[in-house]
């Protein structure tokens, strides 16, 4: 059998066996996610984006291309979820403008050309691109469909050929993320596209009849399918910088100009990451990683009316997916407890807050690290999980923020087979003094002494931005300056980060303080954290200035002086 043109009859019929064919596979394609965090919702949120299109299909009473395509685009745009849910969304929204611009049948010049419109569409919602995910499997089939396009006739064998190289493009994605490579998995998002082409496939080949969406049992389908589930324990939620994932439609008041969604692009780009934001004429869909979602909604809000908000924990989701997993965690702890690790003499706890910095903490001999810091507070819970994996006779928690202080002081007065000391540290600098300080020869108490007086020599500081107008230890800031904050209150506000960074060590130095540490965060580009340190290098001749990477978010640079 050949098939050498599409109309909308059999386009419908094939959206609607994807729809099915997605929602079959929705928990196997849970399990895969371990990109861009460990979160355990991408085949959840792909699902809800295109059986809210599907929803709108399935109630056409009419084969006509237009509204077809409408309702393909409007309905997945309109109940996107999630990163890959909204990247979805966009590919059909490419492919359907394609295909409603097409004059009469469907044949495979005009399928190319919505391939490759798609792809185009959504890499371009998409604030920065990451190749080994969903966009690098939806180009690899564009491309091949452009390469066959000339000599091709056949819709069937096109197809085929197409879903091949989107196939062989999945299986690639892990050699593009390590992260993917670590869990032995390929992207979830991309598993999810090629779930959606296989179903399409099926109906156009008829291996499969009419679709009745009404009566598919998704629960049953996800039962029966094969869910391999995936190890993500080792995954460290410290590698999710931005811990709310935050997503809503911004109905408008009028459409925007170009420069307005620039403006608002750039918005999201300075308070989160992972930002896909799409406008039409009447709506943009929003969907960022943030840790203040708050400022996300408030920007929302002064180009029109919110809806389908939704704002997820996606630290807690990873835990929850653990829990999910509970059979599988609790054999290996009982396996675990069979083999008993040799017991330690002294243990270490930090709370940490960006990759650099957690490599220093293990550096200098810190067993376990929750992530943490003064947007994501560890719970006294998190503390508890952390010591019970330490053995050790004593153990030294290092909070590292005033915030955690209590949440420590209470996990330790619920432990009570290990000697805890909780060491007051109020930032990250202050952790690291207080672990170098340490002297293995010495008692519990005398290094506590030892540490708590390294701490008081320290001077510190943490450098970020104004996000409103205020007034602030006889500071005017103003929305977007740079503060330098130390232990006691506001050090300086300026208008440019180094000058807030050469001021603040200025104002750290005036006891004669010799040695100055910079820790640059996630934020800063590697140059310019050398030219700040050259720069202060030349300012203050009688101080060692020292650079580290730290990769905190919300900071552009933690100061020490001592």
């Amino acid at each position: 059998m050949e098939i050498h043109e599409l109309n909308a009859f059999v386009i419908r019929k094939c959206f609607l066996a994807a729809a099915n064919e997605l929602a079959s596979k929705k928990e196997w394609i849970n399990e895969l996610n371990v990109f861009p965090v460990p979160d355990g919702d991408t085949g959840t949120n792909m699902t809800m984006t295109i059986m809210s299109a599907a929803k709108e299909v399935a109630a056409l009473e009419t084969d006509d291309m237009q509204a077809l395509c409408k309702a393909i685009a409007s309905g997945s745009l309109r109940g996107a979820r999630g990163n890959s849910g909204v990247i979805l969304s966009q590919l059909f929204r490419g492919f359907t403008r394609e295909l409603a611009a097409a004059e009469g049948e469907i044949k495979i010049p005009q399928l190319t050309a919505a391939l490759v419109r798609a792809t185009e569409t959504a890499y371009k919602a998409v604030m920065k691109p990451k190749e080994g995910t969903i966009l690098t499997v939806a180009r690899a089939m564009s491309d091949k469909a452009e390469e066959l396009q000339r000599s091709a006739t056949d819709i069937l064998s096109f197809a085929r050929e197409v879903i091949a190289a989107g196939d062989a493009a999945l299986q690639q994605t892990p050699e593009l993320l390590p992260v993917l490579k670590q869990a032995g998995v390929v992207d979830s998002g991309g598993q999810g596209l090629m779930t959606v082409m296989h179903g399409a496939f099926q109906a156009l080949s008829g291996e499969i009849g009419e679709v009745f969406l009404e009566n598919f049992d998704s629960t049953q389908a996800s039962e029966s399918a094969e869910v391999r589930h995936i190890d993500t324990s080792n995954l460290d939620t410290s590698e999710i910088h931005f811990g709310y994932c935050t997503e809503f439609i911004v109905n408008l008041e009028k459409p925007l100009s170009e420069s307005q969604e620039h403006e608002f692009q750039a918005f999201l780009e300075s308070i989160g990451d992972s930002i896909v934001c799409v406008a039409s004429d009447e709506v943009v869909k929003v969907h960022v990683h943030t840790n203040d979602p708050g400022l996300a909604i408030q920007k929302g809000l002064s180009l029109g009316s919110l809806s389908r908000m939704k704002i997820d924990n996606m630290r807690e989701e990873h835990n929850e997916r653990l829990i999910r997993n509970a059979s599988q965690i609790a054999a290996e702890e009982q396996r675990k407890k069979a083999e008993p690790a040799e017991k330690k003499l002294y243990g270490f706890l930090a709370v940490s807050a960006g990759e650099g910095l957690d490599h220093i903490f293990k550096e200098i001999g810190v067993d376990r690290i929750i992530s943490g810091g003064q947007t994501m507070n560890p719970s006294t819970e998190d503390i508890l999980n952390a010591l019970a994996e330490i053995h050790a006779d004593t153990i030294f928690i290092l909070p590292n923020n005033k915030n955690i202080i209590l949440a420590a002081q209470q996990a330790c007065s619920l432990v009570e087979d290990k000697n805890l000391i909780v060491v007051p540290t109020r930032n990250i600098p202050e952790g690291i003094t207080a672990m170098v300080s340490f002297l293995p020869e010495s008692s519990p108490e005398e290094n506590l002494a030892s540490m708590q007086a390294a701490i008081q020599q320290l001077t510190t500081a943490e450098v970020t931005y104004a996000v409103r107008d205020t007034t602030m230890d006889d500071f005017e800031i103003h929305a977007g300056d740079f503060m330098a904050i130390g232990k006691n209150g506001m050090l300086t506000v300026e208008k440019k980060v180094e000058d807030a960074v050469l001021n603040a060590i200025e104002k750290l130095t005036e006891n004669g303080e010799e040695l100055v540490t910079l820790y640059y965060g996630s934020d800063v580009p590697e140059s310019d954290a050398v030219q700040l340190k050259e720069l202060a290098e030349a300012r203050f001749e009688d101080c060692e200035v020292e650079l580290n990477y730290g990769g905190q978010p919300v900071y552009y640079y933690l100061i020490s002086a001592e």
